[in-house]
Parts: structure tokens; C-alpha cells; sequence
């Protein structure tokens, strides 16, 4: 089953680089920009075919993938007559809906696979179905009994019972009213928690089921949302805290300390804990799949984010340029004269490498410490 876990992740990480390149193709074609290569992987060519302009295949290296829009540069020669179609003719607006749209496709591919677990998979919760009712207690003096359903307390649904049975805490010894189903009933209950001494907490004496949950398609849509937005704040704030990570991995690389859970991961440490959730004996099936779409949806959420970073050769290194370009062209306006050239991007060529050398020493930094020294989460 772990090995399973990690030819997985393997699988759908090139197909979220493989959506990620689609977005770019999509809107590059969209708005007439020639492309003439979608390749998944990099290297010797082991597989094509070409439909149209553009000729689709893999290659020897899976290592990521590239979308080859002609005419990124003002230097790149077009053919005669198809100079407009070039990507550094095109508006600044379409440039950047181009370069943006790999990420777009990324934060997608997590959104949906955070709503296949709400929607499809289901997950673990506490649920509103009584399994054991405590002697002499609320309950059992009230007339409840395992196997029934709570459906609602004061008249308000039930919903979500690790959240509703928050009431029961709250209700401060007050007599609440519940709506229960007992076989194909509809009962009616009314009982006052008592303060147990030990836990300083109301009770009414009830043990509920746990289980798996599926949300309504509506109501999975909204928390679906809320654990995109979360995980993109989390994303952001472990790119803001990347430069102090490092020193920290590289004494756990290096070092005797052990690795942090929380801290920097290389795909190496990402595979192995996909194949941990996947074979992990402490969760059940629907737990281990749950985890294993969790993860993958984070790394896209992460990548997507993490390509908008302001740093070329990454996608949101164009952008900026796209959008200094604009700048320059309004002050032009303002200043009554003519839309500046292009900014040619080889020019900075040696930001660019020093980027990309940074880019590698850490990929290879991160490949080491998940070999030496992996990442568990005790799954």
C-alpha cells in the first residue's frame, strides 16, 4: 500500500504540472499566441504527435513540463507573417491572464479536491447517532437510548454535532428541549445536563458515533472555500518564513536534529509521506484517501502560490514585467510620447540564473535531508 501511496503522488503530480502547462495553452491559444510545444517532462523526446501548430508529447526527464508559446522575447523570430501572434506583441492585460493561469489551474486542482473529500469522500466526525447512554445520568433519566438520532436541540438542526454539542456544555444546567429519531419515529425529549465535576463541563450522559461524513452539494461548496482560503494562508506564511526555514534544515540535514513536521519538504519527503498516509494501519480507508487528496490539494495550492512569486524565471517573475511594462507605457502617456519598447527579459538574465541556482541548491538541499534524515507523521 505504501508503495501504492508514492507511485500515486508521482502520477497526479504530473498531471497537476501537466494541468498547470494546459492553463497557459488554453488562454495562450485563446487570444491567438502561436504554440507550438506541450511536452510533459524534459530531455530526449520518447513520445509526440502533433495536432495543428502544436506538437504534444513526453519526454525522457519527469521532471516537470513546459508550454512553448513562440515569441517571448522581442528577439525570438516569428515567421513572416504571423509577428502579431507573438506573446510579446500581445496587450499586457492578456500576458498576464497567460502567465497567471497556470496558477489559477493549480489553486482549481486543489479547490476540487478539497470538495471530493466534503462532497465524495466524506471524512471523520462525530455524528449525531447515540451509540451509549451513561447510567444514571441526564439522559438515561430523560428516556434516551442508543441507537437514537439527534435531530435537533431548542428546534435549531442539527448540523454539525461536534459543534452542537457545544450546547450541551453551554446549556449551564438549563433544560433543553431534544428532537430525536428513534426507528421511524419523531420523539420529543427534554432534559437539563448535569455539571460533572472532573471534566468542569455540562453533560448529558450521551457517547455519539464516529463516522463518516458527506456534506450537500451547497454546503460542501462553502467549506470547501473556507479550506482553500486556509490553506492559501497557510501557504503564504510558509513562504514568508522559507528564509528562515533554512538554517533549521540544514541542521536537520546535516545535523543530529530531527526533522520538523511543519517545516521545509522536497517532492523526495512529499511521496514518502503520501505513501505513509496511504499505508497507515491507524486510520481507516476512507481516512487514509481523505489524507492522501489533502496533501495533494496543499502541494497544488502551495506550487500555484509559490509560482507567483515576483522572481524570474518563475511565472510571477513575468508578471511583473508585464506590469512594469504598463507602468512605463502609462507615464509615456502622461508625459505625451510614444509606448516604450518591451522590456527585454534577457537582459536580466543573470538575476534570472542566480534565481534558478538558489532554486537547485535548495531542491537539492531538501532531496538530501529527505533521504537522511525524512519527515514522519506517525500515521
Amino acid at each position: 500500500m505504501k508503495f501504492l501511496g508514492v507511485l500515486a503522488f508521482i502520477i497526479d503530480l504530473l498531471l497537476s504540472v501537466m494541468i498547470h502547462e494546459f492553463g497557459h495553452y488554453l488562454t495562450a491559444k485563446k487570444f491567438g499566441m502561436k504554440v507550438t510545444e506541450f511536452f510533459l517532462g524534459f530531455g530526449k523526446r520518447l513520445w509526440s504527435f502533433t495536432r495543428g501548430e502544436t506538437e504534444f508529447g513526453i519526454k525522457a526527464i519527469p521532471a516537470g513540463g513546459y508550454c512553448r508559446i513562440e515569441g517571448m522575447t522581442p528577439q525570438d523570430q516569428m515567421s513572416p507573417g504571423e509577428e502579431g501572434r507573438a506573446f510579446f506583441t500581445a496587450s499586457s492585460s492578456k500576458k498576464l491572464i497567460v502567465l497567471g493561469a497556470g496558477s489559477f489551474a493549480h489553486f482549481l486542482i486543489g479547490f476540487l479536491l478539497i470538495f471530493s473529500i466534503f462532497f465524495g469522500v466524506g471524512f471523520s466526525a462525530l455524528l449525531p447517532n447515540i451509540t451509549q447512554v451513561s447510567p444514571n445520568s441526564a439522559a438515561s433519566a430523560s428516556g434516551f437510548l442508543a441507537g437514537d438520532e439527534v435531530l435537533a436541540i431548542d428546534g435549531v438542526k442539527v448540523t454539525d454535532w461536534s459543534k452542537d454539542a457545544g450546547r450541551i456544555a453551554n446549556s449551564k444546567g438549563r433544560e433543553l428541549t431534544f428532537t430525536i429519531k428513534r426507528g421511524s419515529e419523531e420523539l420529543t425529549i427534554k432534559a437539563a445536563p448535569t455539571f460533572l465535576e472532573d471534566e468542569k463541563r455540562y453533560v448529558l450522559g450521551i457517547i455519539t458515533e464516529i463516522g463518516t461524513k458527506r456534506e450537500g452539494f451547497i454546503e460542501a461548496t462553502k467549506d470547501s472555500t473556507r479550506a482553500t482560503g486556509v490553506l492559501l494562508r497557510e501557504s503564504v506564511k510558509a513562504l514568508i518564513s522559507l528564509p528562515t526555514k533554512i538554517p533549521q534544515l540544514m541542521r536537520q540535514t546535516f545535523g543530529s536534529e530531527e526533522r520538523d513536521p511543519n517545516g521545509l519538504v522536497g517532492i523526495v519527503g512529499a511521496a514518502r509521506v503520501s505513501g505513509d498516509a496511504v499505508g497507515s494501519n491507524k486510520l481507516s480507508g476512507t481516512e487514509r484517501f481523505g489524507t492522501f487528496i489533502l496533501l495533494i490539494a496543499s502541494l497544488n495550492i502551495f506550487v500555484g502560490l509559490f509560482n507567483l512569486l515576483p522572481l524570474l524565471p518563475l511565472d510571477g517573475g513575468h508578471m511583473v514585467v508585464a506590469i512594469a511594462d504598463e507602468v512605463r507605457a502609462f507615464i509615456a502617456r502622461l508625459r505625451g510620447r510614444p509606448r516604450p519598447a518591451g522590456i527585454d527579459v534577457n537582459v536580466l538574465t543573470p538575476v534570472t540564473m542566480a534565481v534558478f541556482v538558489v532554486l537547485v541548491v535548495l531542491t537539492v538541499i531538501l532531496l538530501v535531508a529527505d533521504i537522511l534524515n525524512p519527515i514522519s507523521l506517525n500515521l
